[in-house]
């Protein structure tokens, strides 16, 4: 069976393609970009190098990396491939599969690279997930990974919230595609915006926000509060790991010398395919 849950794929199809990335302005898409590739080593990637975004969505990540790298291969499962396509279309060394994260075009032991960020939460094994990545990899290639943490560096009453939205989310993800980003975006209108305009004046005068849910917001637009609501609320299969969890995991993948970033998204890990002689 592939590692894939259909009700998942189809949704985030329909997300994407309504909320195609078009609208986002390039200072806050390279901006996230950096957020996320904060801890990614460019300088061991060249001109000459190929690698791949698994599970790339409408291309956002790889529109950024595109212009310094060789080859990129685009895969996602989703009609956001068709999307990706149309964003990416200027960029004449990208090639795009339609597949799965264990059935794809890709040889294993090939890329000089990966990265597969807010994906593998999405799938039934997330093991199995990062183990098919890494078969892609070459002796020693970098692999950077995002998965939705699980509050453990967050106060108890903070995780009792999560509680609540996971709830919430629940019910929203079963509701007709239209209710979805209605709901989704009286969210985003009512709780995310004035959270994250909140956290923007505490952090303007000198108070820490760190233990503000949606802080990460405060220096974003509300289309990207629009697009995450519709992602945190309207996906049927939601996953969160532990820091420790997601370094097991992707040490039981054959990864090692890890480098884990301290900043909000949490967590961006990276690490690097063990070579046969370790």
């Amino acid at each position: 069976m592939e590692n894939l849950h259909k009700p998942t794929v189809d949704s985030f199809g329909v997300e994407w393609t309504h909320f195609d990335q078009m609208k986002l302005s390039e200072e806050e898409s390279y901006k996230i970009f950096q957020e996320y590739f904060s801890i990614f080593p460019w300088d061991k990637i060249s001109s000459n190098s190929e690698g791949f975004d698994m599970g790339c969505g409408t291309g956002r990540w790889a529109k950024w990396v595109a212009p310094r790298v060789g080859l990129l291969n685009c895969l996602d499962p989703s009609l956001a491939l068709d999307i990706a396509k149309k964003l990416l279309h200027s960029h004449n060394n990208i090639r795009f599969y339609k597949s799965t994260v264990d059935y794809n075009e890709l040889k294993p032991c090939s890329q000089d690279f990966g990265y597969s960020l807010g994906v593998l939460h999405h799938v039934p094994d997330t093991n199995k997930a990062i183990q098919s990545c890494v078969n892609l990899l070459k002796e020693g290639a970098p692999f950077l990974l995002y998965l939705y943490y699980s509050f453990e560096n967050r106060p108890i009453w903070f995780r009792f919230l999560w509680i609540l939205s996971n709830l919430g989310r629940k019910l929203i993800c079963q509701l007709p595609a239209f209710m979805i980003f209605f709901v989704t975006d009286l969210i985003a209108l009512t709780i995310y915006l004035p959270i994250a305009k909140l956290s923007k004046v505490c952090s303007k005068l000198g108070l820490s926000v760190h233990n503000i849910p949606l802080n990460y917001y405060r220096n974003h637009s509300f289309y990207t509060m629009r697009t995450d609501s519709r992602d945190r609320f309207g996906t049927p299969l939601e996953k969160r790991f532990t820091r420790n969890q997601i370094i097991s995991m992707m040490q039981n993948a054959g990864l090692t010398n890890f480098t884990i970033s301290e900043n909000l998204p949490y967590w961006c890990v990276l690490g690097y395919k063990k070579s046969s002689f370790n």
